[in-house]
C-alpha cells in the first residue's frame, strides 16, 4: 500500500494548493482603508498593496507567480502574470526609479516563454536608463531613487533585488554583456559598502553623504532579498565552481546564513530587526531566508548542514499563512530609518511581495518532493 509521502509534515498536494491560495489573495489584495496608498506631491496616487500598480511590491509578486509557472507548468499562473503587464503597458508606465524596474525581471522571462515580444522596447529603454541616466553615488552605484525620494548618495540592499537581477536578466535576453558585468560590478559594490564585517549580515543602508549606515539596522526584509538574490544571479550567469565572483558571492552568502542561524526563532522566523528580540517576528523575511537557503544547498551553494534552518523557516511560513490565503505578519514598505525604533513600529499588512516571498519559499520547498 502506497503511502502519502510527507516533508516537514506536509504533502506536496498541500503545499500546491497552499501556493494556489496565495496567488488568489495576491491577486485580490484591497487597501480598503486608503492608509497604504503612496500619495506623491505631483498628484499621483500609487496602490502599492493592490494588485493593479506598479511598483516593487508588484515586480516582487509577479516574479513569485512566474517561479510557480516554472516549476508546475500552471497555466493559470502564466496569464495573471501576462495579463499584469498587458494591463499595465495599456494603462501606461510609470516614472523610472529603482523601484518600477523590479516587474521587467519577470518580464524578461515572459519574452522568452510567452512570447510577450510587446515588451522588448520597453526592457530596451529600461536597461539602457539604468546604465546611463539613474542617479549614481560616488563609486557609481546605482542610487536608490524612488517615487517620493531621490535618496542622494544611498545604497540600499532592496536594490540587488529591485534593478539589478533585473538588468542582468535584460542583458542576457538581449545579448548586452555590457549589462551583465555592470550588475556584476553592483553586487560587488553594495556588498563593499552594505555587509557588515563584524556579524556577516548586511545593514539597509549606506549613505556617502557622512559615510554611515544610518540607523546601522540589520532589517531582516533587506537581508533577505540578499539571501534571495545571490543564489539567483549565481544560477542566472550560470557562475562555474573556480569563478571568482562566484566563489566571492558564495562566501558572502555563507557568512550571512551563518549569522542568521543564530538568530532564528523557535518559532521558524526571524525578527523584523535581526539581532534585536524585541522586535516583532517577520513572516516575509522569513520566506525570503527559507527560499534562498534552501535553493543554496540544492545548488551546492551552501552545505546540507543549513538545510534545518531553512526547513524550519518554512514551517514558520506555513504557520503564518491564514485560510483565505494570506501571510499574516508582512512588515508594510519600509525606508531607511535613522533610528531603529522606526523598524520596530512599521505596520503589518497584507502586501504582494509578502504573498510571492511566501510562494517562492514554497516552490523552493517543493522541489525537495522531485
Amino acid at each position: 500500500m502506497n503511502t502519502v509521502r510527507k516533508i516537514n509534515g506536509v504533502t506536496q498536494s498541500h503545499v500546491y494548493a497552499t501556493i494556489d491560495r496565495l496567488i488568489d489573495n495576491l491577486v485580490n489584495i484591497k487597501d480598503e482603508s486608503g492608509k497604504f496608498l503612496l500619495r506623491l506631491e505631483d498628484g499621483r496616487v500609487i496602490d502599492t498593496k493592490g494588485w493593479n500598480d506598479w511598483e516593487w511590491t508588484h515586480g516582487v509578486g509577479l516574479y513569485g507567480i512566474f517561479k510557480y509557472w516554472e516549476l508546475t507548468g500552471n497555466s493559470s499562473a502564466l496569464e495573471i502574470a501576462c495579463n499584469w503587464f498587458r494591463n499595465r503597458l495599456a494603462a501606461g508606465t510609470p516614472t523610472k526609479n529603482v523601484n518600477t524596474v523590479a516587474p521587467f525581471l519577470t518580464g524578461a522571462y515572459l519574452v522568452e516563454v510567452a512570447d510577450m515580444r510587446t515588451l522588448l522596447p520597453y526592457l530596451d529603454v529600461w536597461a539602457e536608463w539604468i546604465m546611463r541616466d539613474m542617479p549614481r553615488t560616488i563609486e557609481n552605484g546605482l542610487q536608490h531613487i524612488v517615487f517620493n525620494s531621490v535618496n542622494p548618495q544611498q545604497m540600499w540592499d532592496d536594490t540587488l533585488m529591485m534593478s539589478v537581477l533585473p538588468l542582468a536578466k535584460i542583458g542576457l535576453l538581449l545579448n548586452r554583456p555590457a549589462y551583465v558585468e555592470e550588475a556584476k560590478r553592483q553586487f560587488m559594490l553594495h556588498i563593499k559598502y552594505l555587509a557588515d564585517r563584524e556579524t556577516g549580515l548586511w545593514f539597509h543602508g549606506w549613505t556617502f553623504e557622512g559615510r554611515h549606515h544610518f540607523a546601522q539596522a540589520r532589517w531582516a526584509r533587506g537581508n533577505s532579498w540578499v539571501t534571495i538574490a545571490i543564489p539567483e544571479f549565481i544560477e542566472l550567469l550560470d557562475l562555474q565552481p573556480g569563478d571568482g565572483l562566484r566563489e566571492f558571492l558564495v562566501e558572502t552568502l555563507k557568512a550571512q546564513v551563518e549569522a542568521l542561524t543564530k538568530y532564528q526563532r523557535e518559532d521558524g522566523l526571524w525578527c523584523t530587526l535581526i539581532d534585536d528580540p524585541s522586535s516583532y517576528g517577520e513572516a516575509s523575511a522569513t520566506a525570503g531566508f527559507a527560499f534562498g537557503i534552501l535553493k543554496a544547498v540544492r545548488k551546492g551553494y551552501l552545505g546540507a548542514s543549513f538545510s534545518e534552518a531553512g526547513l524550519k523557516a518554512i514551517k514558520g511560513v506555513l504557520d503564518n499563512i491564514g485560510e483565505d490565503g494570506e501571510l499574516h505578519n508582512v512588515s508594510f514598505g519600509t525606508p531607511v530609518f535613522d533610528t531603529l525604533q522606526g523598524y520596530k513600529d512599521v505596520a503589518l499588512t497584507s502586501m504582494p511581495y509578502g504573498q510571492a516571498m511566501a510562494i517562492l519559499a514554497l516552490c523552493e520547498f517543493s522541489t525537495l518532493f522531485i
